[in-house]
């Protein structure tokens, strides 16, 4: 059957194994549960299997019958192969190549980062979410035809790529006819958490059928039953081991041990035969099982080189080992395993070498690479360079683990020291990128030692610093990465100034201390001035120092200058830093530009489908668009990131969320999340995990107004980094000022003076003014609550005006102005009702009440947009903001199909049948 074609009734695929009847004895309730599942997909469903046993249960019978049964359906394959492990998305290729010419209907970052790693197009290394979206918009698409059944055997031999993808594809199938079923020895990391089918032995009847099947000889009954009970069932066992019932008899009771030896049981019984087949069959079978694509031309070419006549070797046959078809298939992989392990060092060289001499060098260069390398004993520059080059055009589709592979291998066969010292570097940085922290350390010990310039050696230490701050260790980090930064400055100034900022960058918003933050700043106040015009980076880095070692008024107008910059910078070219930089309107009390970085950076990641970045900024907009009183957009931030979080199997630090809910006033949620906040971020050293999460904690008890617990929680803050500790002081002013702690409300209202007075701006001076009231007499406090008010009034900063009239008439009403009080408060109340603040709004019902005022208890956001859940309300939203469904799927890692899924289901429960009305039928003011 030709790869991708329908599958009509009666159809069968044609294997090298036992027949089906054999291969399914005893598997009925196997089989019916796969026939459920087509049905299923028939039906429009989804479904994700994973098979999972121990090799030869009969997981590829399995596999063969729910191919057989899907008629009707459009069948794809692929085969993990363990030699080919380390080439990039070789699994997902062989999956995909049928569809190819569908690739047109996928938008241009999807299409592109398909093409990209597939070596159809050259570009930027694809995130590969990405490439992860682009498959399940592919799978949707052919899937609106006939259903889809996708079967991938040898899963746990999958390249870790094409299994990452594969997994991130099957969480997210829900409304497409597409079924996606794994064959794996064992549960693959990746594909951990799906749905499985554990495949044992066979019962005692079933097996004793089986084996009876396969024996023509009288066996004694008790060596049966011993037999099949050491086998557990076994189905490939029983068919093969037969040949040492003899053995066995006379073993006299140590049989065949237990279950974890059986595969090396099974495949010594294969070593058996192989060793009886003639010098000629058995290097052939060696090329087969080092030939990884199952070409024969390939294969017989190689022999050709090694002396092999296809004559020679099929006159004497291979004993049902081997077969050649449209490809050449081992009786099963343990045969395969078996012939290569149990063969010669030099004959493997051999053979390595022969396939790479037939391999084409411009169609199939990484795969040639990697035979070259293995037949290579001795340090070989030209092999190294091949290998080199392999990693390179890994890296270029996307293959962090398969370019760190092709380099650690380059390295070993590196001869000149310096050389290797380089590729040892890089070695060590993709391995980093790849998740693989130990293999970074190693090759950074590798190239430390084999440093033959000190240039080498910073920049070893560069990578041991990056490698530390990976790791966790965040207190050690920062003064490595300044010391590195410190080294680099004779030989690359641009490198050392970027060390700088995230060395400043990992000390102010990670866990290291003051005299860290402080010993940072001073060395970039050191640093000599660029030359020519300063860029963006220079400007930041000048600031940031400025603003530790000379404070804020020193360093207010290197910050002006800096956040004018960064409007016209590149956003591209933010990406590596400006998670750091997004503070720079923050600190000058911008409250209009305060989003603009981020939501452009926001933009340029979406586009570029870099998941890695993207909770960094779906969190740098969250915080001001919170500030603002937009909870639905921040919500939907807030789910969008927890959607990336899902999707990369990376936990993120929900500040945004932690905010969220503390404002909402949603005492239970929010304690909750702050608490394993706390405990999560403080135990791996996130020091600015902790203090949001204080921060949080803060807002949410003087919104309940529990001003002992709002006060050590803002007092908590201050150890944190600047921005965190900036906004957290009118938390402490308004916590220390109720509960009568005048020093503490005085040191905290010098410490925001000192952060607001010089910044000319209505947020901070009326967020100034607010908290001076606080403490000032009658004369004064009046005119203080007027400017808060005003100023704040031309903020878009509704939470703190709506706080401001809320202090205001609680003074009013104290100091017995209740008419005036109560139209501030009842202002307060009525936006505190229309944002969300529900236990501020509570605090200014309680106040009224108490002027005579009666207030009915009201519920924000009472309407049918209330019964979406959160996916369903942001997929709402999105679609009234006037997205497509392809656009909302990309944004939320869903296919066009499941989106249009979700919108059936959201029209039902707003009673509205088009997109159109979905604006009259959602809350108002809500918007992603």
């Amino acid at each position: 059957m030709q790869l991708g074609q329908r599958r009509g009734r009666g159809q069968r695929k044609r294997g090298a194994g036992h027949s089906e009847s054999v291969g399914l004895l005893g598997r009925g309730a196997e089989c019916a549960l796969l026939d459920q599942m087509i049905a299923a997909v028939r039906m429009g469903e989804s479904r994700v299997l994973v098979v999972h046993g121990a090799p030869g249960v009969g997981k590829s019978a399995l596999l063969e019958y729910a191919e057989n049964s899907a008629t009707g359906m459009r069948v794809l394959r692929a085969v993990g192969v363990e030699s080919e492990m380390e080439l990039p998305f070789a699994a997902l290729h062989q999956l995909c190549a049928p569809l190819l010419d569908r690739l047109e209907i996928l938008p241009t970052p999807q299409r592109d980062a398909l093409e990209t790693v597939f070596g159809m197009r050259g570009g930027t290394p694809p995130e590969r979410f990405l490439v992860g979206l682009a498959v399940l918009s592919l799978l949707s698409d052919a899937s609106e035809g006939d259903p889809l059944l996708c079967v991938v055997d040898d899963a746990q031999w999958m390249d870790r790529a094409s299994a990452q993808v594969l997994g991130f594809v099957a969480r997210r199938l829900l409304a497409e006819s597409v079924a996606l079923v794994f064959g794996s020895r064992r549960r693959a990391q990746d594909l951990i958490g799906l749905p499985e089918l554990e495949v044992t032995g066979l019962k005692a009847a079933d097996a004793h059928a089986l084996l009876s099947s396969v024996t023509h000889v009288r066996i004694d009954q008790d060596i049966r039953d011993r037999f099949v009970a050491e086998t557990r069932g076994n189905p490939l066992a029983l068919l093969e081991l037969p040949r040492e019932l003899a053995v066995i008899q006379v073993a006299g009771g140590s049989g065949l041990l237990d279950a974890d030896t059986l595969p090396g049981r099974i495949e010594q019984s294969f070593l058996a035969r192989i060793e009886g087949l003639p010098q000629q069959t058995r290097l052939l079978l060696l090329i087969a099982a080092a030939e990884p694509v199952g070409d024969p031309s390939l294969v017989w070419r190689a022999a050709e080189r090694l002396d092999v006549t296809p004559a020679t070797v099929l006159a004497s046959g291979t004993d049902g080992l081997l077969e050649f078809d449209v490809r050449v298939i081992f009786r099963h992989p343990l045969v395969r395993s078996a012939v290569y392990g149990s063969a010669k060092e030099g004959d493997r060289r051999a053979v390595h070498l022969a396939l790479a001499e037939v391999t084409d060098a411009q169609a199939d260069p990484d795969r040639r690479a990697w035979h070259l390398a293995t037949a290579t004993a001795a340090p070989d520059e030209t092999v190294a360079a091949e290998l080199e080059r392999s990693a390179g055009r890994a890296q270029a589709r996307g293959g962090l683990a398969a370019a760190a592979a092709f380099l650690q291998r380059s390295v070993a066969l590196t001869i000149d020291t310096s050389r290797r010292a380089e590729r040892a570097l890089t070695a060590a940085d993709i391995s980093l990128r790849a998740g693989d922290i130990e293999a970074a350390r190693r090759f950074v010990d590798i190239a430390d030692r084999d440093a033959q310039s000190e240039f080498q050696r910073v920049r070893a230490h560069l990578a041991r610093g990056h490698i530390t701050f990976a790791a966790g260790f965040n207190n050690e980090a920062p003064l490595m990465l300044l010391t590195a930064a410190q080294r680099l400055e004779p030989f690359d100034m641009d490198l050392a100034r970027e060390t700088y900022f995230i060395a400043w960058g990992s000390a102010s918003f990670g866990a290291a201390n003051r005299d860290s933050l402080m010993a940072i700043s001073r060395a970039m106040r050191e640093l000599p001035s660029p030359e020519g015009r300063p860029r963006a980076l220079d400007l930041v880095l000048e600031g940031y120092a400025l603003l530790v070692t000379d404070g804020r008024s020193a360093a207010l107008p290197t910050l002006r200058r800096a956040k004018t910059a960064l409007a016209d910078y590149p956003v591209r070219d933010l990406l590596k830093w400006g998670w750091a930089a997004c503070g720079v309107s923050a600190l000058l009390w911008e409250d209009r530009i305060m989003p603009d970085m981020p939501a452009r950076a926001l933009q340029e990641v979406r586009t570029a489908g870099a998941l890695s970045e993207l909770p960094i900024y779906l969190h740098a907009l969250g915080i001001p668009i919170l500030l603002s009183g937009e909870f639905a957009a921040a919500a939907a931030l807030v789910a969008e990131s927890e959607a990336v979080a899902d999707a990369t199997g990376v936990p993120m630090t929900q500040h945004t969320q932690l905010l969220l809910t503390a404002m909402q006033g949603k005492e239970a949620e929010a304690a909750a999340l702050i608490a394993a906040t706390i405990e999560e971020a403080g135990a791996s050293g996130q020091l600015n995990g902790v203090a949001s999460a204080h921060w949080a904690a803060a807002v949410l008890y003087n919104g309940l107004a529990r001003y002992g617990l709002a006060l050590p929680a803002a007092q908590a803050t201050q150890s944190a980094n600047l921005i965190v500790s900036q906004w957290a002081l009118p938390e402490l002013v308004e916590a220390a000022a109720r509960v009568g702690d005048d020093t503490a409300a005085r040191g905290a209202l010098e410490g925001l003076a000192d952060a607001a007075e010089p910044c000319d701006t209505d947020w901070a001076q009326g967020i100034l003014a607010r908290c001076r009231a606080l403490l000032s007499d009658a004369a004064a406090a009046d005119d203080l609550y007027r400017e808060a008010i005003e100023r704040l009034g031309r903020t878009i900063l509704r939470p703190e005006l709506a706080r401001a009239h809320l202090l205001y008439g609680e003074w009013l009403r104290r100091d017995r102005q209740r008419a005036e009080a109560r139209a501030h408060l009842r202002t307060a109340y009525e936006m505190f009702v229309s944002i969300g603040m529900e236990a501020f709004a509570e605090r200014a019902r309680r106040e009224l009440l108490a002027t005579g005022e009666t207030v009915r208890k009201r519920k924000h956001g009472t309407s049918t947009s209330d019964e979406l859940t959160a996916q369903e309300k942001q997929i709402a939203l999105l679609v009234r903001d006037g997205l497509s469904n392809p656009e909302i799927g990309a944004r939320l890692f869903l296919s066009p199909r499941t989106v249009e899924w979700h919108l059936r289901k959201i029209f039902a429960k707003l009673r509205i049948s088009s997109r159109r009305q979905l604006g009259d039928a959602l809350s108002r003011g809500a918007h992603p």
